[in-house]
């Protein structure tokens, strides 16, 4: 069951980087950031409210949110916080600035990360399919260098890839952390919270960052895409959430299949952004996909 949920997870989180691709052509990353936290929040608030005031009514379903202990809980929430909201920062500001066909096969390195982070946290050691995984993913990195190349975009000293890098590296740390929290709290205390906290923490961003300095930097403008960042966000990281509650689930397969979004970005990349050099980005793809592949076999 939770690793159909975590396709159901990876399909959503395609059309999420697609909203997402869309949404900051031209405009301004740090509102569409702010505007996405809100629209998150928004959509888990209600819920809030009604498991405080009316338990009786969600007390029975997944979408019920228990009262939490104060502090001693919040606390880990609010980390979880920072680590999400610095991985989309950096990843909003290189989804901007790179095609989408380039962002998509880095973010699904992601998995690599994370069996790393796992070897080195809880030292856990890696089998012969999950090394050919690993060196799978480092070869397909290099390889996509060269086909950005082709587009004017060195990864040496593109600062853009390297947020991009940053991301997924961020990224990587929340999905082991994700793990840790699903053994210790309710799903929804969790990803109703973060969001909330997120949307305090851009709220203070953008009066005392972008505010001062709107008129000098790229003019935001309204996109209806915008809301559906947060829509197929949230629900991705519902289902994400739910799987990983599960006893039997492995964060490390879990990832992994999460990571299998490439696919959808990378088809809309090239028939709705029209971006150029695909036979080559399709090779590069090809082999991330090999390497999660092997990672699986070596994690079941």
């Amino acid at each position: 069951m939770w690793l159909l949920l975590a396709f159901c997870s990876a399909a959503l989180l395609g059309f999420y980087d697609v909203f997402k691709k869309k949404s900051l052509n031209g405009n301004a990353v740090l509102p569409v950031l702010a505007l996405n936290t809100l629209f998150s929040s928004l959509i888990f608030i209600p819920f809030i409210l009604v498991s405080r005031f009316c338990p009786s009514a969600l007390q029975d379903t997944i979408f019920f949110v228990p009262e939490t202990g104060g502090w001693e809980v919040h606390k880990y929430i609010v980390l979880k916080s920072v680590i999400v909201l610095s991985s989309w920062t950096f990843g909003y500001f290189g989804m901007k600035h790179l095609p989408l066909t380039i962002v998509g096969p880095i973010n699904a390195t992601r998995p690599v990360m994370t069996l790393v982070g796992a070897l080195l946290i809880f030292g856990e050691r890696l089998n012969l399919y999950q090394w050919i995984g690993v060196l799978l993913a480092v070869v397909s990195f290099f390889m996509l260098s060269r086909s950005g190349k082709k587009e004017g975009i060195s990864f040496e000293h593109n600062r853009w890839v390297w947020f991009v890098v940053l991301a997924a590296l961020l990224g990587a740390i929340s999905g082991l952390y994700d793990k840790y929290l699903m053994g210790m709290f309710n799903n929804m205390v969790v990803q109703a919270w973060y969001n909330i906290y997120q949307l305090f923490m851009m709220g203070a961003v953008l009066m005392f960052l972008w505010l001062p300095k709107r008129k000098t930097t790229t003019p935001f403008h309204w996109d209806w895409c915008i809301p559906l960042i947060s829509l197929f966000l949230s629900a991705a990281d519902f289902v994400y959430f739910y799987a990983l509650g599960m006893d039997d689930s492995m964060i490390s397969i879990v990832s992994m299949v999460r990571r299998g979004s490439v696919v959808v970005s990378f088809l809309f990349g090239a028939m709705v952004f029209r971006e150029k050099n695909l036979r080559s980005k399709a090779v590069d793809l090809a082999l991330v996909l090999l390497g999660m592949f092997f990672l699986y076999l070596g994690s079941r």
